[in-house]
């Protein structure tokens, strides 16, 4: 396969990403993660995951290039993620991006960390259709994205106004006694019956269309499993965790695959992709799956080793960047932890 044998970066939160890619083809995607670290602050501690990037960048790298048996002298380019994401994590991947592409002489390509979500794609199944539908779900971001071309234009249909989903994963799981991160462990409990409970869906009702359409919010679901939760304990009943689980998780993915084949129906996409943490958990892939088949859409779901953050991401991205022409960015670009989606090349 050709094209651009580019190495990608991506420091935005608790991991340490380093893929290196030519084109489409994946060579390497080296991951150190510092979750363990944070485990008893129950969230990510933002000066302790700047110190483990420090920590894991270069043997990292290492790791990368023995990986794909690439030489950083035969690289065409270097991308790394410029935001948005904790500010201190992303200062270090962009001062490590900028190390080598100065030593090398390459160009730096400065990209946005949530297109890379998108772009990851590309490794699985090959050129994106034109235009399509992203359903970006992690920790942080929950977002409904249009997308002509993932190297030069995204629109943003909706996000979150308050919790991201994963963040209300780790909110529950906190409550429910539960180890963070949320996400792996409420999926694995959520063995109940998902009818069990009825709480609330957020942003669906009536009044919410003009408005809040593509929007989400997952606050008042949080709260709705908490105070359900304490009341049960507090009358001196048994929690039925299994049911809770799965509840609460039915109400997240019945909110985010409904409003995902509805942005796909209202633009008239027929491709729909999913990216992010949250999109490894395992009922929403079935729920999308079946919901995009009732209607006729193609489903693209990158494997789970691809959803949650990683360098692969980033090269691929660079990838696409490099291939569309647009021109590299400047050695001093500073990172941006709140980046908009649509600013793709910063």
């Amino acid at each position: 396969m050709t094209g651009p044998l580019i190495l990608g970066i991506e420091s935005s939160c608790d991991e340490t990403g380093v893929g290196i890619v030519r084109g489409h083809e994946l060579l390497a995607n080296e991951v150190a993660s510092s979750v363990e670290e944070h485990v008893r602050f129950g969230g990510v501690v933002p000066e302790v995951a700047s110190r483990a990037h420090l920590e894991a960048m270069v043997p990292t790298l290492e790791r990368a290039c023995a990986a794909a048996d690439v030489d950083l002298t035969e690289l065409d380019g270097i991308a790394v993620t410029a935001g948005p994401g904790l500010m201190g994590a992303l200062v270090v991947g962009l001062a490590s991006a900028k190390a080598l592409a100065l030593a090398l002489n390459e160009p730096l390509y400065g990209v946005n960390h949530l297109a890379g979500h998108v772009a990851v794609d590309l490794l699985e199944h090959g050129p994106l259709p034109s235009p399509c539908v992203a359903l970006l779900v992690s920790g942080g971001h929950t977002s409904l994205l249009h997308i002509p071309d993932v190297a030069t234009s995204i629109t943003e249909l909706g996000s979150t106004i308050d919790d991201a989903a994963g963040e209300a994963y780790d909110k529950v799981a906190r409550v429910l006694g539960l180890p963070y991160p949320g996400g792996p462990v409420i999926d694995r409990a959520a063995t109940g019956d998902p009818k069990a409970i009825a709480f609330p869906r957020g942003l669906t009702a009536a009044k919410d269309a003009e408005r809040h359409r593509f929007d989400f919010s997952f606050s008042g679901l949080k709260t709705a499993v908490a105070r359900w939760v304490e009341a049960r304990e507090r009358d001196g009943e048994d929690v039925p965790l299994a049911d809770v689980a799965a509840s609460f998780q039915e109400a997240v993915c019945d909110v985010l695959t409904a409003k995902a084949v509805d942005a796909c129906l209202a633009t008239e996409t027929r491709s729909l992709l999913i990216g992010g943490g949250v999109a490894a958990n395992s009922r929403l892939r079935s729920l999308l799956a079946e919901r995009t088949a009732a209607d006729g859409i193609e489903l693209r779901t990158p494997r789970p080793g691809l959803c949650t953050d990683n360098g692969a991401m980033i090269a691929v991205l660079g990838s696409e960047v490099v291939t569309a022409g647009r021109p590299p960015s400047a050695l001093d670009i500073g990172a941006d932890s709140s980046l908009p989606v649509g600013r793709i090349l910063v």
